[in-house]
């Protein structure tokens, strides 16, 4: 056990506590802080479709914690956290190496959870880590690929059929983009596009239920069915059990079976074992086992452990377990033990809500603003991208990288495409490279529009000399979705 007693331990490095470690490092905060996490690899989960689908690279999207954090004061440790003695201060770590602490960030987020649904576990894929795209995608490819090589019907439809339990986000997003991929993977090699099928499981009677990403529903659902290969959605289907290449599930009380070679789990989350077995009161936890931190994100007993993402709860306001909170959590936790490193109080952290964003097929998305107006196909997938650009580790590319990258995506609509089997929109030139400008000026920065929907009179005021306000009034209206 080290002695470093003033000492700030990080366990966990997804957004909160990455960016928690980011943060302090940019803060020149004095005490010494150690990152733990079980993979070497941070991953940006938001663009986790990005990398299956090879739109954006490895280094991009999942890259080395190493790396990130070379030069920033913070040492990263790769290693398991097996306990944690909040009495003690002390962290024990599976290779039987662990530290003593003066602060402690828990950020262990959550686990898979399978609800008890026999063989979910054992026969179907995860979609949460940089490795579970990866495994996707070769197992797709190789299904793909027998699928040409069989003449038996029966079994090339089963390699042709991919089912994904849940219709969350991750289930809506994945279930789109691999609608759109699959064909663009096995027409060129002979295959028909026709063949290929994608089903979305959905226990309850709508997809997004009880979401964040709500206020998309309805424009999350069209995009499912003018897919490439139109998602077929299997609403109030209760997932019984998954065994090998196939989901039984029930439907109006009748029991049915799918045959698929590919079933992708992402049908909920659990809370982290470590987080279920701290001494912490039931008061202090919500109904789903997370940890009702304080408006300061601190530990209620425990004002020397801070907490955030998706494994705790914030008393009095619930929050969505998004990466949008997760990201501004890391900065709260820095500032207050920025502050506390300074003879200061912590202060309550300020999370805001600034809408919600759905990847709805390869090139496309669904943007919702405050809950204000949605923007969908491809400017919602501009907005989206850029957004996340600016939010990429170490915090942020510069303005010309993200611009640099706008240009080709805007304009690359204009370049004849290959096929797959799917009608392309009629270039129509100056229609599509007016609204490709506007797209660039609007997502150059993402606050430019909050900015503009919320105080227009300081933005016109402010940004008239550019033009600027000039190309947010030639917004046309089926560009975006009341």
């Amino acid at each position: 056990m080290s002695d470093l007693t003033n000492l700030t331990l990080i366990l966990g490095g997804g957004f909160t506590g990455f960016f928690t470690a980011l943060h302090l490092s940019r803060q020149r905060y004095s005490t010494p802080v150690i990152l733990i996490d079980q993979t070497e690899r941070f991953i940006f989960q938001p663009l986790l479709y990005e990398l299956l689908s090879g739109e954006m690279s490895a280094n991009q999207v999942w890259p080395r914690y190493r790396d990130l954090l070379q030069g920033s004061g913070v040492t990263f440790v790769q290693d398991t956290v097996a306990a944690i003695d909040l009495e003690q201060r002390q962290v024990r770590l599976a290779s039987g190496s662990g530290y003593a602490y003066r602060h402690l960030v828990l950020a262990l987020g959550t686990t898979t959870g399978y609800f008890g649904v026999e063989g979910a576990g054992k026969y179907s894929f995860a979609f949460r880590t940089g490795e579970d795209a990866i495994a996707l995608a070769r197992h797709l490819r190789n299904c793909l690929q027998q699928a040409n090589q069989t003449e038996d019907p029966q079994a090339r439809q089963t390699l042709l059929s991919v089912a994904v339990i849940g219709a969350g986000p991750t289930g809506v997003e994945l279930a789109a983009t691999l609608a759109d991929l699959l064909p663009g993977w096995y027409v060129p090699s002979g295959g028909s596009a026709e063949e290929i099928r994608v089903i979305l499981f959905s226990r309850g009677p709508e997809i997004l239920a009880g979401d964040v990403n709500r206020p998309i529903r309805r424009a999350a659902q069209q995009a499912l069915e003018q897919r490439t290969v139109p998602v077929e959605c299997r609403m109030a289907a209760e997932v019984i059990a998954v065994r090998p290449q196939q989901v039984e599930f029930k439907h109006h009380n009748q029991l049915q079976v799918l045959q698929a070679a590919t079933i992708v789990w992402t049908a909920g989350t659990a809370t982290h074992p470590l987080i279920k077995a701290l001494p912490i009161p039931e008061q202090h936890r919500d109904s789903h086992g997370r940890i009702r931190v304080t408006s300061s994100l601190q530990l209620p007993g425990f004002p020397e452990v801070f907490a955030g993402g998706d494994g705790t709860a914030i008393e009095q306001n619930p929050l969505p377990a998004t990466a949008q909170v997760a990201y501004q959590q890391g900065g709260a936790i820095a500032r207050n033990l920025t502050a506390i490193s300074q003879g200061k109080a912590p202060s309550p952290a300020q999370i805001t809500l600034l809408g919600s964003m759905l990847k709805l097929g390869v090139g496309e998305s669904a943007v919702s603003v405050f809950d204000r107006f949605a923007i969908t196909g491809k400017l919602g997938h501009l907005i989206r991208q850029g957004t996340y650009l600016e939010r990429l580790p170490p915090l942020g590319l510069s303005l010309p990288t993200v611009l640099r990258w706008l240009k080709q995506e805007a304009f690359f609509s204009l370049a004849p495409q290959q096929t797959t089997g799917r009608p392309h929109r009629k270039a129509g030139a100056v229609s599509v490279a007016v609204r490709s400008a506007i797209a660039i000026a609007i997502v150059s920065s993402s606050s430019l529009v909050l900015w503009r929907v919320f105080w227009p009179e300081q933005f016109n005021r402010v940004w008239q000399p550019t033009g600027l306000p000039g190309l947010f009034d030639q917004l046309r209206p089926e560009d975006s979705q009341p």
